[in-house]
């Protein structure tokens, strides 16, 4: 009998997941999206808002301006890409915001919502406009291609089981904030998303390199800004923002395969 209901159990978790499935924009990969689009806004609005109470914006007017507008233009893209593609509803909820905060850690990252922060130590690397395009596009793609709901989805699975799913995704849920915890680790001296799987990683690149020439910038520049951040290292510990996205000559040569699908949607 015990065996019939964990038999029936698994089914039960496989059925759900299968209904559970979304699709990610450009690439057209399944994926797993267990926690409900309001609850996950909800989340990172008041983990961004905790997050900018105890770290310092920039007061570098020039540099703050350059990272607002590069976002705009981002969002403006992502948006007009989801509206031609009648996936509009997708970006329901969202509240785009671009800050530049002061630490000289190298690294940038984009939260459910739209919410965008980008550090003071990643701008020597980046450069320019361009450059901080191909950091803000990638960030921005996983927020839109829903890798953190995937990722917090898979712990679902993983560790309550189907037994606990409705109880894991109730409101204000202990069980989904933990979950949360393990996608999205926001700390008080520094915000870090923990590194996503490969996968997630090269459709970042791809949306990113989308979404950053639909905007106006040529997305032949992302493969010398990922050369210039392997280079960062010297040698030594990678920065942070290697640390949780990895660079190697696999993804140098598989932006290099993906830049003329991006050329296409590239205007001056």
């Amino acid at each position: 009998m015990r065996s019939i209901m964990r038999g029936r159990v698994v089914l039960l978790v496989l059925a759900f997941a299968i209904a559970a499935c979304s699709t990610v924009p450009i690439t057209g990969r399944k994926q797993l999206s267990l926690i409900p689009a309001g609850e996950m806004l909800s989340m990172s609005y008041s983990e961004y808002g905790e997050f900018l109470k105890t770290n310092k914006l920039s007061t570098n007017q020039q540099q703050t301006t350059m990272v607002k507008g590069v976002g705009a233009k981002i969002q403006r893209a992502v948006e007009t890409y989801f509206q031609q593609k009648g996936l509009s509803d997708a970006l329901a909820g969202y509240k785009w915001e671009f800050n530049l905060v002061e630490s000289p850690d190298v690294n940038a990252w984009c939260m459910p919502g739209g919410k965008v922060v980008v550090y003071t130590g990643i701008l020597p690397v980046t450069k320019n406009e361009t450059g901080l395009a191909v950091v803000m596009g990638h960030e921005i793609a996983h927020a839109v291609a829903e890798h953190g709901n995937e990722r917090m989805s898979q712990g679902l699975l993983a560790q309550l089981g189907g037994m606990a799913l409705s109880e894991a995704l109730s409101k204000e849920s202990e069980k989904t904030k933990a979950l949360w915890s393990t996608v999205y680790g926001l700390g008080a001296q520094v915000g870090v998303l923990l590194p996503f799987s490969r996968t997630q990683e090269s459709e970042a690149d791809h949306l990113g390199l989308v979404f950053m020439a639909m905007a106006g910038y040529d997305p032949k520049e992302a493969t010398a800004f990922w050369q210039r951040m392997s280079a960062q290292s010297g040698g030594q510990a990678p920065p942070e923002f290697l640390s949780t996205h990895p660079s190697d000559e696999t993804r140098i040569a598989n932006l290099q395969r993906l830049v003329p699908e991006a050329m296409q949607y590239y205007k001056k």
